[in-house]
């Protein structure tokens, strides 16, 4: 989009251009927890004198530079006391502050200033942050804190119903999303089919997503940015916190290596209902276990250093002919470097991986598959001055995707050893993102991403007729698959595809007074990487393939207006959202599609485009003893799959009908209506209460339309695609905590949280399928429901 790009580029100009009118003075530092030396995210250190500020990035640490002079400093943070200080700015200074949690803060600083809200004035827009105190109070099925559970409830966010893995946003497919966890992919998010993710909340700092306006730092998904980062460890002391649930527990333990300088943190999670199944002379099993890593070097006030890691696996097995095992495994080690009070850098070194394993003693084979990549990323911070920040970098990312192997299980099975062909691919990118204040009123964030993708060669790639893999029968008005006239053996140095993109990102806030701003934003992005998936929600079995010589990068280009206001000065808050978004080669399949162990999945694969447009509402009440939200989302999410342009001699026909007649049809995850509404309540020091209401349009579904008799068997045929929907979702959630008083004469401390997950018993619909009863013999529909009414209670503690 070369006008775009043409637009941008003066912008990026402005980086050059700065006043040096009057002498500036930097303030620079950290802001960590007092109890732990917690590094903290996000915290806005004010300059209410000059109506400006800044925030800590992700290693907490600011910079900011002012005209000389004496200002006071005010430090803020959700759930911390505030700190006021008073400074004299005559020369360049570093001052790390250490915040206190405020209910252990006895003296009250009182604010008498009208100090304005930051976030107001930023032109980022299209994300939530959620606190992991939040997260832990939302009721959740079988009483378990659960990160996607509870970014479920903010607008323009669902998932495929109870069960269901992953998260669709604003109308996207759950591929579409990048999850990191420290910087490093993570290409399954669930555990136990959906019913936890694989986020222990207990070792999360903090948390984002980006819905749009997505910063020029991130790259490589159409959709949205799930970005978690997870504590560091405490410094000062051993703490000791966890859970006894009903299903699973939880253990955490942090402490110094070095005291105030060194840190390691450990914790781990397991399930244990499958241990009860011999009971009830059940001989299977479904489990899962993890373990968060990590540790930090603080070797001076110029370099840090960190270690990080996950591993987390799900077992789940028929007696012992079936056993299924899949798994998460990511692995970050992390520079951070100040080149000066304004240059601030950090290097990463990751490794990510994503594991099947199916054991099949029955028909005597074993099958794995899974996918593999290596990245190195380095990105710059450069606080120009307090109205200017530039961040720049790039990241380099070599994939390995192994489609699946088969092995023999035992010696007598007959099975022979087959491995699918292996992909590899490299993805190369370079950005620039700028953060910049044109005049009190207009703020700017503007960047652009340079992304290069090359399919690397493999073993062997099928050649077809007229490079075309699906063929179309326009009698029988169906696609095939084409056979291929040839197979070639390309060296794995050679390039089979490459692709560049430019990805230019733009938004802007402009603010009416201090409590009202409006903002926009477009964004481009591109996507490389695509999940084989043909059903409405993920799989563990699903495999994730490259872009190559038959398969497009899907492109999105995005764009969001909104109005952001405080009220009553930030107890409450309201922001609204319009967005439209269309997507390039997102592909489809043909009917029929077989997409397990499938060799030359190119045959079964059809392109086409996408769209979503919607409206987001989210009212939030901030402070007091009743907190919480309303979300609603009204919204579309279509798809596009046309029939290809005949042309002279290119062996494809002219009357090809492409999916639905070429004609727009939902995607499985349009969801008209998404409505949301959390509330909690603080009774006194020993109660609290949560509720969440949540209702959703059906999922759009295939229903059969009519059926026919072939040799006495019913066979039932099909209407148009996504045509139906399930009945509509919604359900009521309540928890209780009790905190005994007596937690607060002793370092031991614990609470009990009472759970009900669907209050009023709602049988919400997983799927409706179509079968003959066999006393009728009538055809009927059968819902099917995977939880009712479900109580539960856990047991927190910490020490």
């Amino acid at each position: 989009m070369p006008h775009k790009i043409k637009f941008l580029l003066p912008l990026l100009f402005l980086v050059l251009h700065h006043s040096f009118a009057q002498q500036r003075f930097t303030l620079s530092g950290t802001v960590s927890e007092d109890s732990s030396n917690e590094t903290l995210i996000g915290v806005t250190i004010a300059v209410p004198e000059l109506r400006t500020g800044v925030t800590t990035n992700e290693y907490g640490f600011y910079s900011i530079s002012l005209p000389a002079g004496e200002y006071k400093v005010q430090v803020s943070y959700l759930g911390f006391q505030d700190i006021v200080k008073t400074i004299d700015l005559s020369e360049n200074q570093k001052l790390n502050f250490q915040m206190t949690e405020a209910a252990e803060q006895l003296d009250e600083v009182v604010i008498t200033e009208d100090v304005e809200k930051i976030d107001i004035r930023k032109p980022q827009m299209s994300v939530n942050a959620m606190s992991v105190e939040t997260i832990k109070k939302i009721p959740v099925i079988l009483g378990e804190a659960d990160v996607i559970k509870s970014i479920l409830l903010l607008p323009g966010v669902t998932n495929a119903g109870e069960g269901a893995s992953g998260f669709n946003v604003r109308g996207g497919a759950v591929d579409q999303n990048l999850i990191l966890l420290d910087e490093a992919t993570i290409f399954n998010s669930s555990h136990l089919f959906g019913f936890f993710s694989v986020f222990n909340p207990d070792a999360i700092k903090d948390l984002k997503l980006y819905k749009g306006g997505i910063p020029a730092r991130y790259g490589g998904r159409v959709s949205s940015v799930l970005d978690i980062f997870q504590k560091e460890g405490n410094s000062k002391e051993i703490k000791v916190n966890g859970g006894i649930g009903a299903v699973a527990s939880r253990l955490l333990v942090e402490g110094p290596i070095i005291e105030n300088k060194a840190a390691f943190l450990v914790g781990g999670r397991a399930s244990y209902a499958h241990l009860f199944l011999p009971l009830f002379d059940v001989d299977n099993t479904a489990y899962f276990y993890d373990l968060n890593t990590k540790l930090n070097y603080n070797i001076n006030d110029r370099n840090s250093i960190f270690l990080s890691g996950y591993f987390g696996r799900d077992v789940f097995g028929i007696s012992d002919s079936f056993v299924n095992t899949y798994g998460n495994a990511v692995g970050n080690f992390r520079w951070n470097h100040l080149f000066s009070d304004k240059l601030f850098s950090n290097l990463s070194l990751i490794y990510s991986d994503y594991y099947y394993g199916l054991k099949l003693d029955f028909v005597g084979f074993n099958w794995n598959s899974g996918i593999q990549n290596f990245n190195i990323k380095y990105d710059l911070k450069h606080y120009v001055n307090d109205k200017l920040q530039v961040n720049y970098g790039l990241n380099n990312i070599y994939y390995r995707f192994n489609p699946g192997k088969i092995e023999p299980s035992n010696d007598n099975s007959g099975i022979v050893e087959d491995q699918l062909i292996q992909k590899y691919a490299n993805e190369f990118a370079a950005y620039i993102d700028v953060e910049q204040d044109i005049t009190n009123k207009l703020s700017l964030n503007y960047g652009l991403r340079f992304s290069n993708f090359v399919r690397l060669g493999q073993d062997e790639i099928n050649e077809y007729a007229n490079n075309n893999p699906v063929s179309f029968d326009p009698e029988l008005l169906i696609y095939q698959e084409a056979e291929p006239i040839s197979v070639s053996n390309p060296e794995r140095s050679s390039s089979l595809a490459t692709y560049s993109n430019f990805e230019p990102r733009v938004s802007l806030a402009y603010t009416l007074n201090d409590a009202n701003s409006f903002k926009a934003s477009y964004t481009r992005l591109a996507q490389y990487l695509h999940l084989l998936s043909n059903t409405s929600s993920p799989t563990p079995l699903d495999v994730w393939t490259p872009s190559g010589p038959f398969i497009e990068p899907q492109k999105l280009d995005q764009y969001a207006v909104g109005y952001f206001r405080n009220l009553k000065e930030g107890e409450y808050s309201l922001e609204t959202e319009l967005f439209y978004k269309e997507i390039q080669n997102r592909i489809d399949y043909i009917d029929g599609a077989n997409l397990i162990a499938n060799d030359a999945i190119e045959q079964v694969i059809l392109n086409g485009e996408a769209r979503a447009y919607g409206w987001e509402l989210l009212l939030k009440k901030n402070e007091g003893r009743f907190q919480g939200w309303l979300a609603y989302t009204l919204s579309k999410s279509e798809q596009r799959t046309p029939g290809r342009e005949a042309t002279t001699n290119n062996g494809i026909s002219p009357n090809e009908t492409g999916i639905n007649f070429g004609e727009w049809y939902n995607t499985p995850y349009d969801k008209t209506h998404d409505i949301s509404l959390y509330g909690s309540y603080e009774l006194n020091s020993k109660w609290s209460f949560n509720s969440n209401f949540v209702y959703q349009t059906g999922q759009p579904t295939n229903y059969p339309v009519g059926q026919f008799e072939f040799q006495g068997l019913s066979v039932p045929f099909y209407g148009l695609r996504n045509e139906e929907r399930l009945p509509a979702y919604h359900r009521l959630d309540l928890s209780a905590t009790m905190t005994p008083r007596k937690n607060n004469d002793r370092n031991f401390k614990g609470e009990w949280v009472f759970s009900l997950y669907n209050v009023y018993n709602r049988r919400n619909a997983a799927s409706i399928n179509f079968s003959r009863n066999p006393d009728t013999r009538q055809n009927e529909a059968v819902r099917t429901s995977i939880f009712g009414f479900v109580p539960a209670v856990t047991y927190n503690f910490k020490f």
